[in-house]
């Protein structure tokens, strides 16, 4: 068991470039729920917290049929704020250090044991996937020194860990949360995230590597 992190999983937001009415966590991929994947994925982990906000209920009540010990938190401003804000607010009380996982995010088997064992603070990074990314750039020690909306070497996907101390009220993105603390060390991973449709079809072929 994983006592000495905390992961929170941020499902408040509406997912509206997906256009499915629904939030992303209640998706079928392979015939489970993205959010139903993410939590057979922190099993080991003794405190998982899913921030809620869009749909909550129906996230609530199936997250605790599978994951009844599941610490819940509301993100009431989720029509006005991001990631960064859930992050925070699932970060309280929580453990020493705190994984953020975007609830659009599915991240390899084999890689989710890699981070989940890697101790003090990181940033994971993939190759660029998805149709609207966020990107990153390395430097020459291979850690992370930049994120940027036009370009980079590679995709910013999350996870993440930072010290709980180290998390702020913010409104925007988890990657603003991370700038100040730059660089640091990067962890490369395999993941896809669903930001649009394409990106739904991409992770449906993603599964099937597992």
């Amino acid at each position: 068991m994983i006592t000495d992190k905390s992961v929170v999983i941020s499902c408040a937001g509406i997912g509206s470039r997906l256009g499915i009415g629904s939030t992303k966590a209640l998706i079928d991929i392979g015939g489970k729920t993205l959010i139903q994947w993410q939590l057979e994925q922190f099993a080991e982990v003794e405190d998982v917290r899913v921030v809620v906000g869009f749909q909550a209920n129906e996230v609530i009540e199936v997250v605790r049929k599978i994951r009844p010990d599941t610490v819940f938190v509301f993100n009431h401003n989720y029509f006005e704020t991001k990631t960064g804000m859930s992050y925070y607010l699932g970060g309280k009380d929580a453990k020493e250090y705190v994984m953020e996982y975007d609830g659009d995010l599915l991240v390899h088997p084999d890689d989710i044991k890699k981070l989940l064992h890697t101790h003090g603070e990181w940033i994971a990074y993939a190759d660029n996937h998805s149709e609207d990314a966020v990107y990153l750039n390395l430097n020459s020690a291979g850690e992370v020194a930049s994120f940027s909306r036009e370009c980079g070497g590679f995709e910013w996907t999350g996870p993440c860990v930072l010290r709980r101390e180290n998390i702020k009220n913010i409104t925007g993105n988890v990657y603003e949360q991370l700038e100040p603390f730059l660089p640091m060390k990067g962890i490369k991973i395999r993941a896809r995230d669903i930001d649009t449709y394409e990106d739904y079809r991409q992770v449906m072929r993603f599964v099937k590597e597992f």
